[in-house]
């Protein structure tokens, strides 16, 4: 019987350590969630290359255990692997890498065509200002209303690298919510572009983009960098990584870095951006109301920022001659989700003529927005600091 009871004990010792042991209904309501994410980026195709990592990450942080147990393995214990991992994001080194992908990858030669359409894309961060007065109004720190308010860029590396630094707390929250409203860009934007424009204005066409030259392309990134960190030289790390990037694509002796950067390296980074960042939605941090505040003022900056981008659009037609006027359905690129919402744009103007296509014209107010929403991330940080 002693080594029958003995067998007992150390079974139902087991068992407290076990899933089943320590599961609650947030932890269940988070599994769920994971499962959702995961089946809108497969089912749906929603940007599975985020919700994918994010979905399992959602399900792998809230993977119920003893937290007396020493294991060493969620996310917020030292030395577990998870916690490893997670110092990109809480460290904010995961976001300058993700910008080094994305200006190797990225070809800047329509906003140096057309310059002002850089307008564009400074009018869609209107919704982050707007959404930093909302949430200081709900009454968030300063500090934390900023990184609420960069979710209105749709821009998942720059809201992560500015919540780690002004609001590390609600940084999965923010995290989440900024990736999932870039996930549904394609949902949301064609309704408010369909609203703010009419039948004619969605068939303007645009004259085709001046070609430019090797020389401009090797220019812009150099005088890029040195125009906007010398304003805003808080946000060196994003845009330093990003002209760096795009420097390596347009220099043309340095391809074999661009690839790397823009292919292996980027998607490297954010699979474990996407996997840590879910991972941080543990229950008991993330189903709190302070998280349903973030994602309905993310909700607003997001449509604001939209609404701003095609209104200024149509602001701009007021002032330019008959034969150059924008296509309103371009503003919606102002954001920072690039190239998703140039492709949103191109789409929604193939709609009404098939033969327009406005996809390389909408390109350039969407890194406009990529340079643009650094820039707000930077300002925020270097004026709350």
């Amino acid at each position: 019987m002693g080594f029958l009871d003995f067998l007992v004990s150390n079974f139902q010792e087991f068992l407290t350590y076990t899933g089943f042991a320590n599961a609650t209904i947030p932890n269940l309501i988070m599994i769920a969630v994971g499962a959702f994410f995961i089946w809108l980026a497969i089912k749906k195709d929603f940007e599975p290359l985020l919700l994918v990592p994010i979905g399992l990450g959602i399900i792998l942080g809230n993977i119920p255990f003893r937290a007396d147990a020493g294991l060493e393995i969620g996310l917020y214990e030292d030395n577990s692997v998870l916690n490893i991992f997670y110092q990109g994001v809480r460290q904010g080194w995961y976001p300058p890498l993700v910008f080094l992908g994305i200006g190797a990858m990225t070809d800047f030669s329509a906003l140096i065509a057309n310059p002002k359409l850089v307008l564009i894309g400074a009018a869609a961060q209107f919704g982050i200002f707007g959404a930093y007065m909302v949430a200081l109004a709900l009454g968030f720190e300063p500090n934390q209303a900023a990184g609420i308010a960069i979710i209105g860029g749709a821009d998942g590396p720059t809201a992560i690298f500015l919540s780690s630094k002004t609001a590390p707390n609600l940084m999965g929250a923010i995290a989440v919510c900024a990736y999932s409203y870039m996930a549904l860009v394609p949902v949301i934007q064609p309704i408010i572009m369909r609203l703010m424009t009419t039948k004619k204005e969605r068939l303007i066409r645009m004259k085709p983009v001046r070609h430019v030259s090797q020389t401009e392309r090797i220019i812009f990134p150099i005088i890029g960098l040195l125009m906007t960190t010398f304003i805003v030289p808080s946000g060196l790390p994003l845009l330093g990584m990003l002209f760096f990037g795009n420097l390596l694509k347009e220099s043309g002796k340095t391809t074999r870095l661009a690839k790397t950067a823009g292919n292996a390296l980027n998607d490297i980074v954010v699979m474990l951006l996407g996997l840590t960042v879910g991972c941080s939605t543990q229950a008991s941090e993330f189903l709190t109301l302070n998280t349903i505040f973030i994602f309905v003022i993310g909700a607003c900056a997001f449509v604001v920022a939209t609404v701003s981008g095609v209104g200024f659009v149509k602001i701009m037609n007021l002032f330019l001659p008959k034969d150059k006027k924008l296509n309103p359905l371009i503003g919606n690129a102002g954001v920072s989700a690039v190239p998703m919402a140039a492709r949103i744009s191109n789409n929604v103007g193939l709609e009404y003529d098939r033969h327009n296509f406005l996809l390389m014209h909408a390109m350039g107010p969407n890194v406009a927005g990529v340079i643009g929403s650094a820039v707000a991330a930077g300002a925020l940080l270097g004026f709350l600091s």
